[in-house]
């Protein structure tokens, strides 16, 4: 008698997500008391504002937030959100069009489980962030990776997206600011893709995440903004996580279309129903408050990013851009592999991450995790010490390379 799967195949076929694998046995190496930095994972090294702290403790003893709410969000949340996305990047949308998520994560899930039948294939720009090919075969869709290098600052052009799309093609994912290599689409390139994914009829998930963590003179576009005509088929993806350094508050959201938000909303009600309401308080408190403290963190960002670029270019065989965004270098190190380092010979760049965390004791996210192999993607949201101690390292292991 043949016996069935313990596990079903749906889930099975979920790969763990590499980025917080890394930070897992980062961690746990430091548990033993080994003096490892990561550049791991993807969250700011600085503490949730204290206004944003002390509206979360203010609500934990208010009784109505110790009650069921609203699946979808509270209401005076969804406004606030409404009112921040207005003023932050000038798109005009309703509080019923915004749903409350449990961070991005499940923001992204929901947005494709309500758009996606199966077969349905997504357009996805390589590099991309670990979730979203998970989160579209979750889904019952299909991905088709669109491959870009740093020859075009890992940027996509309309010909490459023409050239990916099929009569089954529905969803373009656009992340501007990008995760993992810190792209950020110039306005023009916002407005002529979406043109093309409004041209062909396209549905767009946009994750606006990073939106306040630019650099100089880089600015950030919204394409229902850019495309206004878009907008009925577009679905925004955001959350508080990066821009008030609240990733393990879990509060993310939504804006789309009415009927596309209440189906995920639907789908909310049975998964988790409502996001903690000492959450979404603080929440409440981030989007409707000043952003004098993203500008603090931002400067530090943009000092750390300037620092952790040039000193990957003085490595021997490692190539790499200069972000415009996010928190995240994405240097090729290309010109490493197949070289000789202390006894190995590391022909991929998941067999020099693991070298680099042995031997250096310093973690990092090989490319392999985000579609591209030879990449290697280095978070700079760490401590001004910590990074250059870390590149330090890796600049003196990779110096033995023959």
């Amino acid at each position: 008698m043949t016996e069935r799967p313990r596990v079903s195949a749906r889930i099975s076929a979920i790969s763990e997500s590499a980025t917080l694998a890394v930070d897992a046995k980062a961690k746990a190496m430091k548990a033993e008391g080994r003096p490892v930095i990561g550049f791991g994972a993807g969250e700011p090294d600085f503490p949730t504002p204290d206004y944003i702290v002390e509206a979360a403790v203010e609500a934990a003893r208010e009784p109505r937030f110790h009650r069921y709410t609203p699946a979808g969000g509270l209401p005076e949340l969804k406004k606030a959100i409404a009112e921040k996305t207005a003023r932050d990047s000038g798109y005009q949308v309703e509080p019923a069009q915004v749903l409350v998520t449990n961070g991005g994560k499940q923001a992204i899930y929901e947005a494709f489980a309500a758009l996606l039948d199966p077969g349905d294939e997504v357009i996805v720009v390589a590099p991309y962030w670990t979730t979203y090919p998970e989160s579209i075969k979750l889904a019952g869709g299909v991905p088709v990776f669109v491959t870009t290098d740093e020859s075009t600052g890992y940027m996509a052009g309309v010909e490459q997206l023409e050239a990916a799309r099929t009569e089954r093609t529905k969803v373009l994912v656009f992340v501007s600011p990008s995760n993992p290599t810190g792209a950020v689409y110039p306005r023009e390139q916002v407005r002529a893709i979406g043109q093309w994914a409004l041209e062909h009829d396209l549905w767009v998930l946009t994750d606006e995440i990073y939106e306040h963590l630019v650099y100089g003179d880089t600015e950030f576009s919204s394409m229902p903004v850019e495309v206004p005509e878009l907008a009925d088929r577009t679905v925004v993806v955001n959350g508080v996580a990066k821009t008030y350094a609240m990733t393990g508050w879990r509060v993310g959201w939504i804006i789309g279309p009415k009927d596309v938000v209440k189906a995920a909303g639907n789908l909310q009600s049975h998964a988790t129903s409502n996001v903690a309401n000492v959450s979404q308080a603080a929440a409440l408190a981030a989007v409707s408050g000043s952003l004098d403290a993203v500008a603090t963190m931002r400067e530090s960002f943009d000092r750390r990013r300037r620092t952790i670029v040039r000193m990957l270019n003085e490595i021997d065989g490692v190539v790499c851009p200069e972000p415009q965004g996010a928190f995240y270098a994405y240097p090729s190190v290309k010109g490493v592999l197949g070289k000789e380092i202390r006894g190995r010979t590391p022909a991929t760049s998941a067999e020099l991450a693991e070298l680099i965390l042995e031997e250096a004791e310093v973690a990092v996210v090989p490319g392999e995790a985000f579609g591209t192999p030879g990449y290697l993607r280095l978070s700079y949201a760490l401590s001004d010490e910590d990074l250059a101690e870390g590149v330090s390292r890796v600049q003196k292991l990779l110096a033995e390379a023959r």
